[in-house]
């Protein structure tokens, strides 16, 4: 008859097939109960979803098997806890032994794709046509707006070489390396920020890098961050139809982009290029939100275009999507963004335009190029 120390002793040997590392390091098996000839163990996993699982589950039972051919194993899957999750991200990692004692060389093992960890139920991306329309307020904006919904929100700042999300929010807080990837910063509200500029010593020190290491940067915010659990993530483009925006649209799965204007019938021209370039590129347009649209008098309440008349009905009609509404031009909004304190902001005229986009994003995530194939998975 086994024992339960045995049992431990037997799956020492099994490790998870992406990380390299035992599964009884990465706390793994939560329980292990041995009655006569039957076997039981439960493995917890991240997501139910992964595709690596019956493997592990194969391995632990062929690895007590040797202990006796006449066993009875039964792996039982579970996920993870929160605690769970919270224990094996705490880990830091330890480079392996060899048999001389020395660490194995890092260059052999690749670095597990942080993606595969992540539970991200939407991800919208903002997009403008052209710079200055506030098109990262609105990000932001929006992201304050699901928080005080309940939601748990992520914001990841793709404008690599104008990166202002950070300063918008007051982080400062450099991202948390694990052995998983990097955990983003918090804002006061919990909301999870990813930037360049929280990875620069000098946050006035200029980004003068060409397409391929935007590109590659933006790659690494998806795949070697640990968002973990998000109801909504939102991708704040840079202006334009540049790299940056062909690499979020090819390689993320998106369940939609909004497209962010001001009044001018430049700004409208400019957009309805981003709109075609979605429309190209076959991800579902939300909708259209008209940014400093108008200034409300303070005295009297009369609603003063100082751009100009709106031209956001006719550029929504031109694009074929709804508009989802038009932001007023704010001073206390500048005040908050200046301070670091766009989560203190009222934003009572967002609320339709948050509501909207709820309504309106669709549930499915399309399946980008880049992501055609099935994805490895670790337990994470």
């Amino acid at each position: 008859m086994v024992t339960q120390e045995q049992v431990l002793q037997a799956l020492q040997g099994v490790q998870d097939p992406e990380l390299g590392r035992g599964i009884l390091e990465l706390g793994m098996v939560r329980d292990v109960q041995v009655s006569g000839s039957q076997v039981e163990v439960t493995l917890v996993l991240t997501t139910m979803a992964c595709p690596l699982k019956n493997r592990m589950a194969n391995d632990i039972t062929a690895a007590i098997a040797k202990l006796d051919h006449d066993l009875q194993v039964k792996v039982r899957l579970a996920e993870m806890t929160d605690a769970e999750r919270a224990k094996i991200i705490s880990r830091q990692e330890s480079p392996a032994q060899d048999g001389a004692g020395r660490g194995a060389s890092s260059e052999t093992q690749e670095p597990p794709d942080a993606a595969q960890f992540n539970e991200v139920k939407r991800i919208i991306a903002v997009l403008s046509g052209k710079g200055g329309v506030g098109k990262s307020s609105v990000s932001a904006l929006l992201a304050v707006a699901l928080r005080r919904q309940g939601q748990n929100v992520g914001i990841l700042d793709a404008d690599i070489t104008g990166p202002s999300i950070p300063h918008l929010f007051g982080v400062k807080a450099l991202p948390r390396p694990t052995p998983l990837g990097l955990m983003p910063s918090l804002s006061s509200t919990g909301i999870k920020v990813m930037s360049i500029n929280l990875l620069l010593s000098d946050a006035d020190v200029p980004i003068i890098w060409r397409g391929p290491l935007i590109t590659s940067a933006i790659q690494q915010f998806w795949s070697s961050v640990l968002w973990e659990k998000l109801d909504t993530l939102i991708i704040d483009l840079p202006p334009g139809t540049s790299d940056a925006t062909l690499t979020v649209m090819n390689g993320i799965p998106l369940n939609g982009v909004v497209l962010v204007t001001s009044p001018q019938d430049l700004a409208g021209m400019v957009v309805r290029k981003a709109g075609g370039m979605a429309r190209m590129m076959e991800v579902p347009v939300i909708g259209l939100v008209e940014n400093m649209s108008y200034v409300k008098c303070p005295d009297c309440g009369k609603e003063i275009e100082v751009f100009g008349p709106s031209n956001a009905e006719q550029t929504a009609l031109a694009l074929g999507v709804p508009l989802l509404g038009r932001v007023p031009l704010d001073p206390e909004l500048a005040i908050r963004c200046d301070k670091g304190q766009i989560e203190s902001y009222d934003a009572e005229a967002f609320e339709p335009i948050s509501a909207a986009i709820t309504l309106l994003t669709p549930a499915g995530q399309r399946k980008p190029p880049e992501l055609s194939k099935t994805p490895a998975c670790s337990s994470m």
